[in-house]
């Protein structure tokens, strides 16, 4: 039998899972890995939302099949959510799909709009499944630069004058995973205005809404006037609320692109599980002091790793938004490449930290850091990594 498979022949090496491995061997033997390397929270969700999840789950018929686009009130409690932060409309029935993770909603909508041949513009650096989820449904990828500068305009309209198919969809996702750019509300206005002209699809991820710093929002693509003709935005409560594990995430906007997602996810699956869906509920709709909180304490978080890095010899740029700092590799050390230095960093140094090529091949020469441990763990971190640079005969 043929087991040559198209699909799985058109998915590149996963290098972080090399690093991920390397991880868990090393834990398997004992030793204390500082683990910076993937954006899981180690905060609990808020009580409120747990209570409600035990109480839906206690009913006798909250076990048997969901509503694969979501229950009406969780689809209005994000309607709701849309009014109070963005102030956007949105219609519950038509605009609002919830998805098991904004990983699952991006991939599906990826099969559901695009055929093998279509050309998608796809940022690099970029979270993986803006290009696998594409990859995976037959598309081809162009990539455009990550920094909204001039620069990605002008990537933008050699790609639109150049390319055979022309692009049907561009995917951005500010604040940024891996890079932590933000943009603001000109950069969406003159996005809507571009994407109209060339008749273009856009997708916004923007899994990171919540974790902005130094009192600057976050802002929403479908704020500008228009946008829902052209655009449809992904969020998640994984980060917002410490809800990663939980797979609750929400696609809004184009009634085209939500009906076609719709459509396809009702092929796929029964929605999540309903007592969940039932907590996601709760999350949107009650007390905001845990997003304020959490938002907080990976603003000290970042403020705690710049300080103690820099200290150690290895300067860290300050991210203005999400989870994550974008990081240039010790200038002594920039010829070992992100793989090697991730894979050294954690067998000297014992701290994980994700690759930038991992992102893309613009992504070499950067290693991702997230801040998911406490601040007594950062400064540890900084602490070896000290220890490693004097090791490798870097001046600190």
């Amino acid at each position: 039998m043929d087991s040559d498979f198209y699909r799985i022949k058109r998915l590149p090496p996963y290098v972080i899972a090399e690093v991920n491995a390397m991880r868990h061997a090393a834990r398997r033997e004992g030793r204390d890995i500082i683990d910076l390397g993937m954006g899981n929270p180690d905060l609990p969700p808020p009580d409120h939302v747990i209570d409600k999840l035990c109480e839906v789950a206690r009913k006798p018929d909250a076990h048997g099949y969901s509503q694969s686009k979501g229950i009406p009130g969780l689809r209005k409690a994000q309607a709701n959510y849309y009014g109070r932060r963005f102030g956007v409309d949105l219609d519950p029935e038509t605009e609002v799909v919830v998805t098991m993770g904004s990983k699952e909603g991006l991939a599906s909508l990826a099969t559901a709009i695009s055929a093998p041949g279509d050309v998608i513009l796809a940022p690099n650096p970029s979270y993986p499944i803006h290009t696998f989820g594409f990859i995976l449904a037959g598309a081809t990828i162009r990539a455009v630069p990550t920094t909204p500068d001039e620069n990605y305009w002008k990537s933008l309209e050699a790609a639109m004058n150049f390319t055979v198919p022309r692009p049907t969809v561009l995917i951005v996702n500010f604040p940024s995973n891996p890079t932590a750019e933000t943009v603001g509300i000109e950069f969406y206005e003159r996005l809507v205005a571009w994407a109209k002209e060339n008749k273009v699809w856009i997708i916004s991820d923007l899994a990171y809404s919540e974790l902005y710093y130094d009192g600057k929002p976050t802002r929403s693509i479908l704020e500008v006037p228009g946008a829902k003709d052209v655009a449809v935005e992904f969020t998640s409560l994984s980060k917002t609320f410490s809800m990663a594990g939980w797979r609750i995430g929400f696609a809004v906007g184009n009634k085209q692109l939500i009906a076609a997602l719709t459509r396809v996810k009702s092929y796929l699956d029964y929605g999540a599980f309903t007592p969940i869906q039932a907590a996601a509920c709760a999350a949107l709709n009650g007390p905001e002091d845990i997003v304020v909180r959490n938002r907080e304490l990976y603003q000290k978080r970042r403020d705690v790793m710049v300080e103690s890095f820099g200290r150690a010899g290895w300067e860290i740029p300050p991210p203005p938004a999400s989870m994550f700092a974008w990081v240039p590799l010790p200038p002594a050390l920039r010829e070992m490449g992100s793989l090697e230095f991730a894979k050294d960093l954690l067998t000297h140094a014992e701290v994980a930290v994700a690759p930038g090529v991992g992102f893309g091949e613009k992504g070499e020469g950067f290693v991702r850091i997230a801040m998911v441990e406490n601040e007594q763990r950062l400064r540890q971190a900084a602490r070896n990594v000290k220890r490693y640079l004097q090791l490798k005969g870097v001046n600190v």
